[in-house]
């Protein structure tokens, strides 16, 4: 405690020193003197006494001698201590001195920099009085710094931008501001720093001239909303434009169908033939304008529902299968039994693609035929489409830019062949919008594979056909006559993957040797092999199989008639089913091809061609039709009187719901309304919506309405749909679009059936 309170009394005289250091001189001073005086007057005084001795003043003499001796020894001590003390001092002055004009000559260059710099940077105390600037804001408000300094100038403000706090505090806003350049647009940086410790902080504002970058923004905004509004007007121009070509063309494609259908003739029925070819590969080559313009407009928009598989890939080998064998082609379908039945995709787009290429490799295949594969893709999830031909193949220079808009492999094939070059760009386009990927492979001479992969979910929920359960042959022997054509090999792959031990031999001859080698259990006979040489084959094979099927095609199928068919128990209409040839080889093993020709068996054959005109169904409609187009109402009109319909015609839209009102208010309801969506004095799809009001307001039954347009964009269905129609029928409109649309109608309950 003592010590505590001697180092506190000592620290506090420390203190008072290096406070008042003339008051510690004068008292050192004073005390060096008054012991000095108090020991000399002290000794001498001594000397004068009676007791006076000599030695012991000599003894004094050397004692004060020797304590001065001490003192200057000390003192001297002391001086050189000082003198290496202030030589260390000196240096660190030295030091201090330099380190100074650093930091001066680094203020020196900050502030240079500061003021030279491009950005305006500007410094406000709390109260926003500016205490430093540089010269780029100098210029910029056109003062001096001395007139800006210890003022709240502003540069005068015109438009204020959006403003953002960052998370250190620091605001960020634009500003437009007036200048002696005009107005400029100044990106401002606004945060607190501290200049020195000593002092409150200031607000630092940093400001950028952006008005290039505004403008360009600004710029960059007017084209995207001139781009929209194009792109409006393209789609306007395009619903428009497809009204127009469709129109004409639902006449001139309708009417030489009603033409075919009465007594020609030969001449006749062959102009006529022309004209409806001709009308068709004009609306083929309207369809793929029309989809090149929706998807650069960016109108193509992809549905996403579950749809049969097998059933889609089929069909669309049957739909193509007449134009095939009209060249003398074979078309086959192989679908992997381990795939989905059902998948969720855009269906339409789907087939689409696959129709495109499926065709284009009919059309360059002189001879041999086109395969359409089906089977699990390199990725999981995906499903690969494999479009396989025999034709003239394609060159490597061609290969990479087949897939551009208006290329072609060569100007010579193009004058060959003809078409406008759109079909492979369409389809690769639709094919990345689905996320997957299109490839070719290809040999002048040699054919081309076309794959496209796509990811395609199985559907999970309920199905709308059973899973497919492939026969068990494991160990059954097939023998298969036909000629090497790839119906015949896909017929073998599937034979094989179902476990059968498959023969195929393309000489007849060599089939009857081998017929009685053993017991077959299915031969499969192709009628391209010679009528006569294949129901001959065909009696020889009731000793040695228990299935015999012959192979025809729609055009042969009356053949079935002849007398020699009754050799075989079943036949199948090419291209091949996998349901059917299912089905055929688990039938019974009896019966005659003659009697299921006679009654035919739609599960066992493809649809072919009818052979009948149109039935009129079982019940006859009340059907009112609203159509402006003169040539297209009486197309309808003939249409549905085909068909055993009564029909009555509204020329506009204020006409069709007067007729409709009629209708209503003498209790004879029109049972379906076939509205044309674009006529004048009243649209399709207001008329529409004033039936539905008039329908919610009253008690009358809900009438059915389909659209009749020529518009094919998704925003025109929705427009339909929204307006309260319950179907869209595209035109050009032909008999069976129209029944099929009538039957589901009746089916689904929309009519009184």
């Amino acid at each position: 405690m003592v010590m505590a309170r001697l180092f506190w009394l000592r620290a506090r005289l420390r203190r008072l020193v290096r406070r008042h250091p003339r008051l510690s001189f004068v008292f050192r001073t004073f005390t060096t003197f008054s012991i000095a005086f108090g020991g000399a007057y002290g000794f001498i005084s001594g000397t004068k006494s009676a007791d006076y001795d000599p030695n012991a003043f000599a003894l004094g003499v050397s004692l004060l001698f020797a304590l001065a001796c001490v003192a200057l020894a000390v003192l001297s001590m002391r001086l050189r201590w000082m003198r290496r003390k202030l030589g260390k001092v000196i240096l660190h002055n030295e030091a201090l001195a330099d380190r100074n004009w650093e930091l001066k000559e680094a203020e020196e260059r900050a502030r240079s920099l500061f003021e030279s710099q491009g950005d305006l940077i500007v410094l406000r105390d709390a109260g926003g009085v500016i205490t430093s600037v540089n010269d780029a804001y100098c210029t910029l408000a056109r003062r001096s710094r001395a007139e800006l300094l210890a003022t709240r100038f502003v540069l005068p403000v015109l438009e204020q931008g959006a403003s953002a706090l960052e998370t250190n505090g620091t605001r960020i806003h634009d500003q437009r501001v007036e200048t002696a350049l005009g107005p400029r647009w100044i990106a401002w940086r606004e945060g607190l720093v501290r200049i020195d410790a000593n002092h409150p902080a200031e607000l630092q504002c940093v400001g950028r001239d952006v008005t290039s970058r505004m403008e360009t923004e600004r710029a960059l905004a007017e084209a995207r909303d001139h781009a929209n509004a194009a792109n409006r007007a393209k789609s306007r121009f395009l619903a428009m434009t497809s009204h127009e070509f469709r129109t004409p063309l639902n006449g001139i494609i309708g009417m030489s169908g009603l033409l075919l259908d009465t007594p020609l003739t030969p001449e006749q029925t062959t102009y006529a033939r022309a004209v409806k070819a001709s009308g068709d590969a004009l609306l083929s080559l309207i369809e793929e304008l029309l989809d090149y313009s929706k998807i650069e407009a960016g109108k193509i928009e992809l549905e996403s529902r579950p749809f049969v598989l097998p059933d889609l890939i089929e069909d669309i080998t049957e739909l193509l299968a007449p134009r095939a064998q009209a060249r003398q082609l074979e078309i086959a379908a192989y679908i992997d039994d381990t795939l989905p039945i059902e998948v969720i995709g855009d269906a339409a787009r789907l087939r689409q693609v696959l129709l495109n290429l499926a065709g284009n490799a009919i059309k360059f295949t002189p001879s041999g035929g086109v395969a359409l594969i089906v089977e699990h893709g390199a990725r999981p999830g995906d499903i690969r489409f494999m479009v396989q031909d025999t034709g003239i193949g394609i060159t490597p220079d061609a290969q990479a830019r087949i897939f551009r808009e208006f290329e072609q492999a060569d100007e010579q094939i193009a004058r060959h062949y003809g078409g406008t070059g759109l079909g492979l760009s369409i389809s690769d386009r639709i094919v990345k919008r689905m996320g997957g990927r299109i490839a070719l492979e290809s040999r002048p001479g040699a054919g081309s594979a076309f794959e496209v992969s796509i990811p395609l979910a199985a559907h999970d929920g309920a199905l709308q056909r059973k899973p497919f359960s492939p026969p068990d042959l494991a160990g059954q022997p097939i023998l298969l006559v036909c000629p090497q054509t790839i119906e015949a090999s896909l017929l073998v792959r599937r034979l094989d993957r179902w476990g059968a031990e498959t023969c195929m031999i393309s000489d007849i001859a060599a089939a009857r040797a081998l017929l009685a080698e053993r017991s077959w259990h299915t031969v499969f006979v192709d009628h391209a092999m010679g009528a006569e040489a294949v129901w001959l084959l065909g009696q020889i094979a009731c000793r040695h199989a228990t299935r015999r099927i012959v192979m025809v095609t729609p055009s042969t199928r009356h053949d079935l008639q002849a007398a020699g068919a009754a050799a075989f128990t079943g036949y199948l209409v090419k291209p091949l089913r996998a349901q059917s040839i299912a089905a055929r080889l688990t039938a019974p093993a009896d019966g005659s091809t003659a009697q299921r020709a006679t009654n035919r068996q739609p599960d066992f054959e493809t649809i072919g061609e009818s052979d009948s005109p149109a039935t009129v169904p079982a019940q006859s409609l009340s059907v009112l039709v609203a159509e402006d187009n003169e040539i297209n109402a009486l197309l309808i009109r003939s249409l549905l009187t085909r068909l055993g319909h009564d029909v009555t015609v509204a020329a506009n839209g204020e006409d069709a719901l007067a007729s409709w009102v009629a209708a209503q208010t003498a209790d004879a309801p029109y049972d379906l309304v076939l509205m044309d969506v674009q006529m004048p004095k009243l649209d399709g799809i207001e008329t529409t919506r004033k039936i539905r009001e008039r329908e919610a307001d009253g008690h009358a039954r809900r009438t059915a309405i389909l659209a009749l347009t020529a518009n094919t964009l998704t925003d025109d269905r929705h427009a339909c749909f929204d307006a309260g129609m319950d179907g869209f029928l595209v035109k050009p409109l032909d008999q069976d679009k129209l029944a099929d649309a009538l039957a589901r109608l009746i089916a689904a309950r929309h009519l009184a059936a």
